[in-house]
């Protein structure tokens, strides 16, 4: 009996340690390359942070390197990238955002037997086999920030909403990457009462906050807008500081949390903000790849269902949301997961003309 135990403690030590050796062997080495520094509290720390859990779980090993963000730190944003692709120690590489596509373009024809993975960017998607582009389903997105937008300028009890059925958008480009964004907000704003109207606005630039702001004292004052969501970058944040001028109404941010990238004042008027869940969808895109499922060479788009899109749900949100409108913010989740709730996409065929057309319908 002793000796049957033994042999059976002994097959489970031995399988154990068979399951080690092969948990080891999946673990992959992965460089992050940051253009730029952490502490962002945007798409570098998200991505950071996605990272960072995949390596506590012991599924990979990392090497975080901070390129620095400046024009004189860009020269060596590429030498970097051949470093590190040179040395041939990585699974994958990793990098994000619009400034570095050319970069890795040129890094991944360098050294086609390297794996390379860039975030919200999609510039040159499905020209390289070795690269994958994840890119965020910018009209689910839109379809949440829509619904929280509809509902709220409908609560006339919350200070600084008017009896006007009217919201405001501020878009940096009239293109498809934005009016993606747009569909889905006017979409779901209309899902909760079809007569809210939408002031469209465009500031053709991601940097002039005076243009936005001079855009949204007019959506205040002539429209009657008691919300605005702003979609353009830098620019789109003089939207809140006419908002802010005006002392009434409420500013939503977009891709990242502004409540915490705002100074106090401009936090304050801030009610959420429609996230890209960077962290997110690196974890999802390892769940993929363990599983077998590999995307090289292409374009991979994540919404809500894959944790790739989101909504701030607390401070301002959780303090000043009706368990009402919370609950249809929910809803809209629950409904685009399930597939019940299928919001346009300016990407579809025809449709941003669809989309641009759907602006001009429900203009104040």
């Amino acid at each position: 009996m002793k000796k049957a135990i033994l042999f059976a403690t002994a097959g489970a030590l031995a399988l154990t340690a068979a399951m080690s050796i092969n948990v080891m062997a999946d673990t992959k080495n992965v460089a992050y390359l940051v253009n730029g520094n952490l502490g962002d509290k945007s798409f570098f720390d998200s991505a950071k942070a996605g990272l960072d859990q995949l390596e506590a779980d012991g599924r990979i090993t990392l090497n975080t390197i901070e390129m620095g963000g400046t024009d004189a730190d860009q020269p060596k944003w590429l030498s970097t990238l051949y470093e590190v692709a040179d040395s041939e120690e990585y699974d994958l590489i990793i990098c994000g955002t619009y400034q570095m596509p050319d970069y890795l373009q040129e890094g991944a024809q360098s050294y086609p037997d390297q794996k390379f993975l860039i975030f919200d960017d999609d510039t040159h998607a499905g020209e390289d086999s070795n690269v994958v582009n994840i890119v965020f389903k910018q009209n689910d997105l839109g379809y949440l920030v829509g619904t929280f937008a509809g509902c709220m300028t409908l609560d006339t009890s919350v200070e600084g909403i008017n009896e006007d059925k009217v919201i405001g958008f501020v878009g940096g480009y009239d293109s498809p990457v934005i009016n993606d964004f747009m569909d889905g907000y006017i979409t779901g704003a209309q899902a909760v009462d079809p007569e809210i109207k939408v002031d469209v606005r465009y500031t053709s630039d991601y940097v002039d906050t005076a243009k936005a702001k001079e855009y949204g004292i007019s959506m205040i004052n002539d429209s009657k807008c008691d919300i605005i969501w702003g979609v353009a970058g830098n620019a789109g944040n003089g939207a809140a500081e006419a908002i802010l001028e005006n002392g009434s109404g409420w500013f939503i941010g977009v891709d990242s949390d502004q409540e915490l990238t705002f100074s106090d004042d401009l936090a304050a008027i801030t009610l959420t903000s429609g996230l890209k869940n960077v962290g997110n969808s690196l974890i999802w895109f390892f769940d993929e790849w363990d599983a077998g499922n590999e995307y090289w060479g292409e374009r991979v788009s994540l919404g809500i269902a894959e944790g790739g899109v989101g909504i701030v749900t607390d401070k301002n949100y959780d303090k000043i949301a009706s368990d009402d409108t919370k609950a249809a913010v929910q809803a809209a989740i629950d409904g685009i997961t399930a597939g019940d709730i299928t919001v346009p996409s300016a990407f579809d065929e025809g449709g941003n003309e669809a989309a641009q057309a759907l602006r001009d319908s429900v203009r104040p």
